[in-house]
Order: structure tokens, then C-alpha cells, then sequence
């Protein structure tokens, strides 16, 4: 969930999360100005957590750009392809993130297969071609920051920025420190690039090139729990491998697509989710490790203890510190620690987390960092209620059905090993850098845009 950005917000309520303060994100310079319907949608209920509107982070190019990615885009796509000539049409391929499929699980009361099923039945009835699960893309995305950070704890002497490593799956964690925190922290962010970034490259060149398609003719949907992901779209490196076309054409939410199906009277029948291989049998349903977000912690932390310490790590317990989202594990040999990793959840957090960096104080090797308190599935784009508040019982609910899914290393993927050979030209290391990382240009603000005002 995006971070607001200003450094003084007015309209401060005290709510139960201290994180969800009300604010006000008009602008003086936009407050006379007619508004789109995203700002519109925006100033209506903004929580500092995941302000989308502040003109400090989104540019206006940026907002009318996130403006388009709503359900209307996705039915002009739908209804061009019933009306236009059939040379024009688009391949329409989506893409459901794994921390989406318990929101549909809980609100369909099905098991998390069935209701990807449905979901899949769903959409093909609307007129979608292909629907995916993004887990591949999240097992490259895991198994390149697991060997970087290993290269990274290796050259640390060398490097004194090299540690500790921050995870940027997150894009509202990115976003924020990208455009206010700047260049003392970006270099310590990982370079692998996030789940949602890699399967738009998955869909729009190796699966394009595979249906012998023209990357041009596939409007690809990201379907995922928070409104961050919009934004993420927008990034330009996302298509680097292509260098004309971005990778993903759109992102709805969990909630929005809900709200889909539920003003919907189409008779639906269920649907196995497709791959991107063209295999007829129905891939299952798995989830990498980790309680409530994509797992990186758990397994760069067993793949570093194995690489540089040959210690088989099988289960990977964290102990909460200061709050539940703040929580760390340690690796010790001979009496020393030698491994001190953090999760770092919410916003309260990362700024602790960040000002210890800044000086010099960080005791650790690599930090888990999420924007949504509570991780991934927390995401306002399926666990807020009307009141804008976290529905906590349907989080519960969520969490429950997560932590039922198998989980599978991303080692083991024998399709991820094949792209490598074929995709990745034997994972050639100038393809890998160019299709599964990316960098981090920052403004290189100054030190006091930490000192915001709440």
C-alpha cells in the first residue's frame, strides 16, 4: 500500500492504527483545479499508509497514467475485441498474485484451488484468453535476491554500502524510497527485480514469443492486493527486454475485480488456471515461505546459511522485537552470530529500521521490508472494509487460508530451471541482469526528508 509522502498532513485522526491517520492529500496548487475521477476517489478516504494522491510521490503524468488502470480500461479492451476487426483485437492474458487467491477463497467460502477455478471461469466468460498465477515470477524473483545478497555478504568489506541488503518486492516501499529517502538508502536495495515486474516480462516476451504473438497484441492484467502495484506498473525498466512495450497493461485489485463478479449476471463455470507452457494439466496451487508476503526472508536466510556457512537450516523461526511486525532471526557458528536478518513491516517500522541505517547503527544483513502492516495480504485492495478501516476478521480469515497453502522452494521448480536454460540462454549473465534486475535512480534528497510531521 503506498506511504503518504508530505511532510506535514492536516486532518489527522486518531484511529485504532495509529498507521491509518486520515489526511488530506489536496494540494494548494491542484485544490482549484477540476479533478479526475482518481483524485476524486483518491481525496475521498486516504490513509497515510496508502495515500495515492500526494503530489510529493505521483507526478501528474503519473496520475492520470494510474487513473487508466481501472475496471473501464479493462472492459474497453473487452469490448473493442467483440466490436473491432478481429486484426485489432488483443490477447487478453491476467496474471493473480498468490496473496490474492485466500481474499477470493474467503469471500467465495471455497478452498483456495476452487476458488482460482472460479475466478478463472469468471473471467474466460468475460472474454479473457489466458489467466496465470504470478508464483513463477515470485520464485525467479526469490532465487536472484537469494544469490545476491550472498555476493553482497561476500564483497560487505569491500563494500561498506553492500549491507544490509532491503528487499524491493514492495512497491510502496520502493516508491517511498526511491522519491523521499534517496540515495543514502537505495543503494542497499536488492537489484532483483519483483514479481509483478518479471511476469510482465514472462507474459509479454517468453510466453508471447511462444504463441508466436507480437508483444503489441497482449494487454496483460495484474491482479493483486494493493493499489502499490499500480503504480509499479508505471515503471519504466519494466521493459527493458522489449524497449518498447511495459509489461503489464493494467492492475486491479483483489476488491475491484470482486466487485466485478458481483454486478455480474454471466453463468459461470469453473476453469483451470493456464501456464505459461501451454500444458494441458492444471498447475497446483503453492505459495513460497512466508507467513504473510512472498517470502524472502526464509529463504535467502536458508539459502545464506548454506552457501557461506554450510549449515542446513530446515525450519526458519522468527521472534517478534519491538511489535509483531518487526521481527528478526539470527544464525550463529562457533558462539557468533553470524546471520542477523528483520522483517520489517508498516510504516512505523521502516522508519525505525531506516534511521538506525542511516547512522550506522543497523545490526543486520538483510531486512524484509513491506509497506502493509501484517504483510502482503493486509493490502487496502482486498482487506479494507467500508469504513476504511482493516476488516480484521476477514484478515483472520485470510491469514488462516494462506498458511494452508503447500509451500514449495523455488528451487524445485523444474519450469523455472528450464527457462533458465532456454528463456535465459543458460542463464547467460548479461540476460539474467537484463530480464530479472533492474536499478534504482533516487533523487538524492537530502537527510531531513526522514524527519516527516505526522
Amino acid at each position: 500500500m503506498p506511504l503518504c509522502f508530505f511532510k506535514e498532513c492536516s486532518k489527522k485522526t486518531k484511529t485504532e492504527d495509529q498507521e491509518d491517520a486520515l489526511v488530506d492529500v489536496t494540494s494548494p496548487a491542484r485544490g482549484k483545479e477540476e479533478k479526475g475521477e482518481f483524485h476524486k476517489l483518491a481525496d475521498a478516504k486516504i490513509f497515510l499508509s496508502d495515500c495515492l494522491a500526494c503530489d510529493s510521490c505521483v507526478t501528474a503524468e503519473e496520475g492520470a497514467r494510474v487513473s487508466q488502470q481501472n475496471a473501464k480500461d479493462f472492459f474497453r479492451v473487452l469490448n473493442l475485441n467483440k466490436k473491432c476487426d478481429t486484426s485489432k483485437h488483443k490477447v487478453l492474458a491476467v496474471s493473480v498474485c498468490p496473496q490474492s487467491l485466500p481474499y477470493f477463497a474467503a469471500k467465495f467460502n471455497l478452498s483456495v484451488t476452487d476458488a482460482s477455478r472460479r475466478l478463472c471461469g469468471f473471467l474466460k466468460s468475460l472474454g479473457v484468453h489466458y489467466v496465470f498465477d504470478t508464483t513463477i515470477a515470485a520464485d525467479f524473483s526469490i532465487l536472484e535476491s537469494q544469490k545476491e545478497f550472498v555476493r553482497r555478504y561476500q564483497q560487505h568489506s569491500e563494500d561498506e554500502r553492500a549491507l544490509p541488503m532491503l528487499t524491493s518486492a514492495c512497491p510502496g516501499w520502493v516508491r517511498y524510497a526511491e522519491r523521499v529517502l534517496g540515495s543514502p538508502i537505495t543503494p542497499h536495495l536488492c537489484t532483483a527485480k519483483s514479481p509483478q515486474q518479471i511476469m510482465g516480462l514472462l507474459v509479454k516476451d517468453y510466453f508471447a514469443r511462444q504463441q508466436n504473438l507480437s508483444p503489441d497484441k497482449i494487454f496483460h492484467v495484474i491482479v493483486g492486493p494493493c493499489y502499490d502495484k499500480k503504480l509499479e506498473a508505471l515503471r519504466e525498466d519494466v521493459h527493458a527486454a522489449s524497449h518498447t512495450l511495459q509489461g503489464v497493461d493494467c492492475v486491479l485489485t483483489s476488491g475491484e475485480l470482486l466487485q466485478i463478479m458481483e454486478q455480474s449476471d454471466l453463468s459461470v463455470k469453473e476453469a483451470a488456471v493456464d501456464t505459461l507452457f501451454g500444458d494441458l494439466k492444471e498447475a497446483a496451487v503453492w505459495r513460497p515461505d512466508g507467513a504473510s508476503s512472498d517470502g524472502y526472508l526464509a529463504h535467502v536466510f536458508r539459502h545464506a546459511a548454506k552457501e557461506l556457512f554450510g549449515e542446513d537450516v530446515e525450519n526458519v523461526t522468527c521472534r517478534a522485537l519491538r511489535n509483531k511486525d518487526f521481527q528478526e532471526v539470527t544464525l550463529e557458528k562457533d558462539g557468533e552470530v553470524v546471520l542477523r536478518f528483520a522483517a520489517a513491516y508498516g510504516f512505523w517500522n521502516i522508519q525505525n529500521t531506516i534511521r538506525k541505517l542511516r547512522r550506522g547503527e543497523s545490526p543486520y544483513h538483510f531486512v524484509e521490508v513491506l509497506a502493509c502492516p501484517g504483510g502482503c495480504l493486509r493490502g487496502r485492495g482486498q482487506a479494507q472494509a467500508e469504513d476504511g478501516r482493516v476488516d480484521k476478521a476477514l484478515l483472520r480469515q485470510m491469514e488462516g487460508i494462506y498458511a494452508e497453502i503447500p509451500v514449495r522452494p523455488p528451487e524445485t521448480s523444474e519450469h523455472v530451471q528450464m527457462l533458465y536454460r532456454e528463456w535465459l540462454h543458460g542463464a547467460n549473465p548479461h540476460r539474467v541482469q537484463e530480464a530479472l534486475h533492474t536499478s534504482f535512480p533516487s533523487p538524492g534528497l537530502a537527510a531531513s526528508s526522514l524527519d516527516i510531521k505526522w
